[in-house]
């Protein structure tokens, strides 16, 4: 199996952001991986992030799939439905493959939603080299163990000590449930040269990781601001830096 990255951590911390930089790192690098990106937040932004128009969703499955099950005649194989319907939402990009959750159809909530993740990560992730999954904000996912195995579970928070709670929060309750994973590590976002020695420091006390240290960035914050792909960034940025310097190093990709 490839490696499986999930990014986690608080609304507005840059989740998405992180998650949409290292896709960028990927396709610029010019290694030849096979990447999927799933972007597995019901209120998707990372294919806004990467510049990349979204027709379909596992959203839009739920109302087919469930269906399915009383519409296809009783001999239908529903495993080769389900992947055909698979291919008809991945959407294939020059460099990566994206799939977006997305929102479902009518009233009701995430359950057979998510379970439809989880079966096609099951049947996807084997395919890639990378995978790169942004996850919702919170620990739902992580809760009902939508989240498969590991090799890196990320953490982005902001520049605040209240930030790595989370991390810690995370840390504690992937030990609860089981959730395997290789390494947890911090990235910190929007931070300044006069907090920066105090937030590693921090997250040292309580035993995290911090692999990065994300500058708050004009360019980064006009681009989302207009709502230009992050993935066009130039290369000098200093979020773009920092990701290349020490994020990607510290991942081995």
């Amino acid at each position: 199996m490839g490696r499986v990255i999930a990014i986690t951590g608080k609304g507005g911390t840059g989740k998405t952001a992180v998650a949409a930089l290292l896709v960028r790192y990927l396709i610029k690098s010019g290694r030849k991986y096979r990447v999927l990106v799933i972007d597995a937040d019901p209120d998707s932004n990372l294919a806004d992030a990467l510049g990349v128009e979204v027709t379909k969703t596992v959203g839009d499955m739920r109302e087919f799939m469930q269906e399915a099950r009383y519409t296809t005649p009783p001999d239908t194989d529903k495993e080769r439905l389900f992947e055909a319907k698979i291919f008809e939402i991945l959407v294939e990009e020059n460099g990566y493959d994206l799939l977006v959750m997305g929102k479902p159809e009518g009233s009701g909530c995430y359950c057979f939603v998510n379970n439809l993740l989880r079966g096609i990560m099951d049947r996807l992730i084997d395919q890639y080299d990378i995978t790169i999954i942004d996850t919702a904000a919170g620990l739902e996912h992580f809760s009902r163990k939508v989240i498969p195995d590991l090799d890196s579970l990320i953490v982005v928070t902001d520049s605040s000590r209240r930030g790595l709670t989370t991390g810690e929060r995370i840390r504690e309750l992937a030990s609860e449930l089981g959730l395997k994973y290789n390494n947890l590590y911090v990235i910190a976002n929007k931070v300044t040269e006069g907090n920066k020695e105090k937030i590693i420091e921090n997250a040292r006390s309580v035993s995290l990781n911090v692999i990065g240290t994300i500058p708050y960035d004009e360019r980064l914050a006009s681009f989302d601001l207009v709502g230009d792909p992050l993935i066009n960034l130039p290369d000098d940025t200093p979020a773009v830096k920092e990701i290349e310097e020490h994020v990607v190093k510290a991942l081995g990709i």
